[in-house]
């Protein structure tokens, strides 16, 4: 199965990170999440644990058709006193229609006597059975070692022995997890020597946690004493303090380490559009500082650093900017990648040649709105209809015109309280102009079925839009105010039926302004996609 220099990529965002502070995927999210992973290709995208809640249920019981990566269900090896098959909850795991799946269990022989109140030998049963009952079943089966590193310093024949019966059950990888962060590079090095030395013919794999700041040095680490799988997250995200950073381990094992992955060199620029989309469906700021696609990984600021990076920005830079999708900055003049935006054209099906004079009032547009607030990394749809309006390719299909939203609170007649949304808008298609007025849950659906209640008439395919995922988020405010001065930015997620996906970004100061703007650019999207050249004159 593994290359002397090719490691594989097993990515837990979706379960690790779901147990971030704060973080609670949506459906859409973890869709979404997954889609993108496989589309710059990750191994292993690990969706969630069946049965553990209605979000990963509702995953599992449709999951994304991916085509590059392995979709891993993860849950527990079954309980002592219990046989494979007798376990609802190891069942709910390898029920789930994926070809994949990773089961966790105990490694410290402290944790098997005083959490499971087990003994070691019937431990060691659950493993094995447990592993082989998902084999058995067609799955591709991997076994966590959890808290392995500290099992292994206080009993390492146990430990090992763990790993054995993993293996005996015919664990396609052997994943070593650093559970409580702790662990330093050396130690990790050291461990992981050692078992690949007691199981040659094992697939060894490493999950480290973050709680130490060691992550990714851990995980390369392990990479160097044997190790071909690593698991983490986007942004390194997690709990407590995280799991290691897909992000960054990704370049690292390419462009310094010369190892091999399922990702292409040509899709590492796609690195920072994918730590972006996490951000930003998450609600939060992007890191500036981290590495590699930070908005600062490559500024330079004025003085002797910008001087010397202008000379040579090997100087200063460890690796050229482009390779992973970001660009230098010179924060007294800033300098946009024109081949990033090219390769973003291309991806669209746009053709424009670089010298066209448009490209650079294009770059030049979309840094000052990036500055703004706006943020197309994610919204993918407004920046391409922001390029092909700069290219003169957008027919005005309609114009929003007036529209006004109100919500009443009040108690029915039976004493419950309820808030009701209204909302009435003006459109213009052609020389036509429609004025509808619906009622819906909250404003922004109450203002987009208006909306579309005008937009349907004269363009009926748009009735089958589905607006499956909504968020808001408050950024800094301009110019010192605070308040009225803050900037609301919206970011929209469509679908048909037909499984197509787009997202729009909307900016303003008024939420419902925003949320306009999106939706206007997500019909307007759709209307392009279909081929539609404008509206026809009544």
């Amino acid at each position: 199965m593994t290359e002397d220099n090719r490691i594989w990529l097993f990515d837990t965002t979706l379960r690790d990170g779901g147990q971030t502070r704060g973080v609670d995927f949506s459906h859409a999210d973890k869709i979404a999440i997954a889609n993108a992973l496989d589309e710059i290709g990750i191994d292993y995208v690990e969706g969630g644990w069946p049965g553990a809640n209605p979000t990963d249920d509702a995953f599992f019981g449709d999951p994304p058709q991916l085509k590059n990566a392995s979709l891993v269900a993860f849950g527990m090896t079954r309980r002592g006193g219990r046989s494979a098959a007798n376990d609802p909850g190891l069942s709910a795991v390898l029920d789930a229609r994926v070809p994949a799946t990773c089961l966790v269990g105990k490694t410290w022989d402290f944790h098997v006597e005083t959490a499971l109140k087990t003994s070691l030998d019937e431990n060691l049963e659950m493993i094995r059975q447990s592993v082989a009952a998902a084999r058995d079943r067609g799955r591709e089966s991997m076994f966590d070692c959890e808290h392995f590193f500290d099992g292994y310093k206080n009993n390492p024949d146990y430990a090992i022995a763990c790993a054995r019966a993993a293996h005996e059950g015919g664990a396609a990888w052997i994943v070593l997890c650093d559970t409580n962060g702790g662990t330093l590079p050396d130690e990790v090095f050291e461990t992981v020597s050692a078992v690949r030395s007691a199981l040659p013919d094992a697939h060894i794999g490493i999950h480290t946690h973050n709680d130490a700041g060691l992550a990714v040095a851990n995980s390369l680490a392990a990479v160097k004493a044997g190790a071909r799988q690593i698991q983490g997250t986007v942004n390194g995200i997690g709990e407590r303090c995280g799991n290691a950073d897909l992000i960054s381990i990704i370049p690292t094992l390419m462009l310094k380490m010369g190892y091999v992955t399922n990702i292409p060199e040509e899709n590492l620029p796609r690195l920072m559009t994918l730590s972006r989309l996490l951000d930003d469906r998450l609600n939060r700021a992007p890191n500036m500082q981290a590495p590699y696609v930070g908005e600062a990984a490559f500024a330079h600021k004025g003085g002797l650093h910008a001087s010397a990076a202008q000379k040579d920005p090997r100087t200063y830079e460890h690796i050229p900017p482009e390779k992973v999708g970001n660009a230098r900055q010179y924060l007294v003049s800033d300098q946009a990648g024109k081949s990033n935006m090219m390769a973003r054209f291309a991806e669209f099906g746009i053709e424009i040649d670089a010298s066209d004079s448009r490209l650079d009032k294009l770059i030049a547009q979309v840094k000052e709105r990036e500055f703004e607030g706006w943020a197309f990394d994610s919204a993918e749809a407004s920046f391409e209809l922001l390029a092909r309006r700069a290219l003169g390719e957008v027919p005005e299909y309609f114009t929003i015109g007036r529209f006004r939203v109100m919500d009443e609170r009040r108690f029915n007649a039976r004493g419950q309280l309820i808030v009701e949304s209204e909302a009435t808008a003006t459109i213009t298609v052609g020389n036509v102009i429609y004025h509808e007025v619906a009622l819906g849950n909250g404003p922004v659906n109450a203002v987009d079925t208006a909306i579309r209640k005008s937009l349907s008439t004269a363009y009926p395919s748009l009735e089958e839009v589905e607006l499956v995922d909504y968020k808001v988020r408050i950024l800094d405010a301009r110019d010192g105010q605070s308040g009225t001065g803050a900037i609301t930015r919206v970011m929209i997620e469509f679908r048909t039926p037909d499984g197509t996906t787009w997202r729009t970004v909307g900016l303003s100061t008024n939420i419902i302004d925003a949320s306009v703007v999106a939706l206007g650019d997500g019909m307007i999207w759709k209307l392009q996609r279909d081929g539609i050249a404008g509206p026809v004159a009544a």
